[in-house]
């Protein structure tokens, strides 16, 4: 199963999911790799702050071919995340291309629902060539205690993928663990943070087994 995730707009947590999401799929027992496909190479610096035993595998590889170089890597892993890039559109491509499942993060601000229309527009553009990729939204950096989340939940809606049920909160300990070079789910096992990624990992692995969203227009034809 290849997971990217993915936002053309910046700053809105993919490493952050994507190196905690590696690390409890990697707990639970399978092979990983966690594939850096941003020219940024936050990913890359996030596993060279690790002092102790990398839990995974991080390689680099962005480039527009990663959907033609994955594969092969990919046969030796039971799951591979791939950190995508954002703003460049044919490394967005590749990414998209190379996934089963798209995960797009998107933060609770009207920019960032704004914004999801680009990575929207590219993975219907993949599904034109590998229609079986899945997408789903995950609502990342909620505030605790706030009805914002939902309210961007509900504007999500417009674009037809799914936002998954379980909301990713803003907590220190993502930062803290990343300082390090660790996951949440290391830093503290019991916390908000790691349940709410093992939730993540659960609800993606549903994602994939469903069908392919319908759009506005098909779902009108039907």
């Amino acid at each position: 199963m290849i997971i990217g995730v993915l936002n053309q707009k910046g700053g809105v947590g993919k490493t952050t999911i994507a190196t905690n999401l590696a690390a409890v799929v990697a707990k639970a027992g399978n092979r990983v790799l966690l594939v850096d496909a941003d020219p940024q190479g936050s990913s890359m610096a996030w596993s060279s702050a690790r002092e102790a035993d990398p839990l995974f595998p991080v390689i680099s590889m962005a480039k527009p071919t990663l959907h033609k170089d994955l594969p092969e890597l990919a046969a030796d892993y039971d799951v591979v995340i791939i950190d995508g890039a954002p703003r460049v559109n044919d490394l967005g491509r590749a990414a998209i291309l190379a996934s089963d499942v798209v995960l797009i993060p998107v933060q609770p601000s009207p920019y960032d629902v704004w914004a999801s229309a680009d990575t929207v527009q590219l993975i219907r553009e993949a599904q034109q060539f590998k229609e079986n990729i899945k997408a789903a939204f995950v609502i990342n950096r909620k505030i605790v205690n706030t009805a914002i989340g939902r309210d961007v939940a509900n504007a999500l809606e417009q674009f037809d993928f799914p936002v998954l049920p379980n909301a990713l909160c803003q907590r220190v300990i993502y930062a803290e663990s990343a300082a390090q070079g660790k996951a949440v789910i290391e830093t503290d096992p019991k916390s908000e943070a790691a349940i709410e990624m093992a939730q993540l990992a659960a609800e993606l692995v549903q994602t994939k087994t469903k069908t392919k969203t319908k759009t506005k227009k098909e779902r009108k034809a039907a």
